[in-house]
């Protein structure tokens, strides 16, 4: 299933300003609309029925995505350290 479009929240991007991950989400944006997934590294979140999914910005930062209407929606960035 590829997604429409991916959605972040005004938190989400004054979270990623804040920290200078502006570039390294961007291009993870990418590999996901462009269905280079192997390079994000996207993982479901325990437990697995949660719905809820994550992808890797870098080595320290993920965003928290789940799917509606075709849409990838991303609800917060976390410290994965």
């Amino acid at each position: 299933m590829k997604f429409k479009s991916i959605i972040e929240s005004r938190k989400v991007l004054e979270y990623l300003e804040t920290h200078f991950l502006i570039n390294q989400y961007k291009k993870s944006k990418n590999n996901i609309l462009s269905w280079n997934l192997w390079k994000t590294y996207l993982k479901e979140r325990r437990p697995p029925w949660s719905w809820i999914w994550y992808f890797r910005i870098n080595k320290k930062y993920r965003a928290l995505w789940f799917i509606k209407d075709e849409e990838l929606r991303i609800y917060d960035i976390d410290n994965h350290q």
